[in-house]
């Protein structure tokens, strides 16, 4: 298949189950140091009607990979990257709603660690972008230029994971990303796994079922 000419570099893997479309888009969002390739060994733990996208973050990272943005401090990442992370990501979920064979009206993100936060950043600044999220090991992007909506946030769900051992992003961030989802008119889901900074096959096991149920409902 034809790879759209977009603002991010990504590969795309079409649905293996499904009628002609339009499909389920599935964004795979990956963590600072790693690349579109990241993610894309979870592909079979998602229901084949998905079209899966893997994007590539836009920064080389001095360590080898890609990265999202700079950190600023613990909580906060660096505006200058960041802001320009998050247009090209908001421009590439455009691009791909209009530029391959997918349903609006059904696009989710999976994100961990940094991809988590801007699976935050885009669902949460622009909830009418997404149907559902998937943040694993990541953190509600507070204090930024974006202005997050949080009462406006009806039509999206999210599925929250984190380790309570993570060394990286503390256990701390999740249980703040909760009572943040818990003030808003979202619908949400929370696990906590005991494990560090990764992703649990029991968190990958539960999050598919919950993807599942959400491309079977109307929207």
């Amino acid at each position: 298949m034809k790879t759209i000419s977009s603002t991010l570099m990504h590969r795309v893997l079409p649905p293996e189950r499904s009628a002609d479309g339009p499909h389920p888009l599935l964004i795979l969002l990956h963590g600072r140091g790693a690349d579109e390739e990241d993610l894309l060994g979870l592909a079979p733990a998602f229901d084949e009607r998905f079209f899966l996208v893997s994007v590539r973050a836009p920064f080389p990272y001095e360590y080898g990979g890609f990265t999202w943005f700079d950190i600023a401090t613990s909580a906060v990442p660096d505006p200058v990257r960041f802001r320009e992370s998050c247009d090209r990501l908001h421009q590439f979920v455009l691009d791909a709603r209009a530029g391959y064979p997918v349903d609006p009206r059904r696009v989710f993100l999976f994100g961990f660690s940094m991809g988590c936060v801007m699976s935050f950043a885009i669902s949460l600044s622009a909830p009418d972008l997404v149907r559902g999220v998937s943040a694993n090991s990541g953190l509600v992007p507070e204090g930024t230029h974006l202005t997050l909506r949080w009462q406006e946030l009806q039509s999206v769900e999210f599925f929250v994971t984190h380790g309570t051992f993570d060394p990286v992003l503390p256990i701390s961030f999740a249980r703040r990303s909760q009572e943040l989802l818990r003030a808003s008119n979202a619908k949400f889901t929370y696990r906590e796994y005991p494990a560090g900074h990764e992703l649990t096959e029991e968190g990958l096991r539960a999050t598919a079922e919950w993807l599942k149920g959400l491309i079977e409902r109307k929207p």
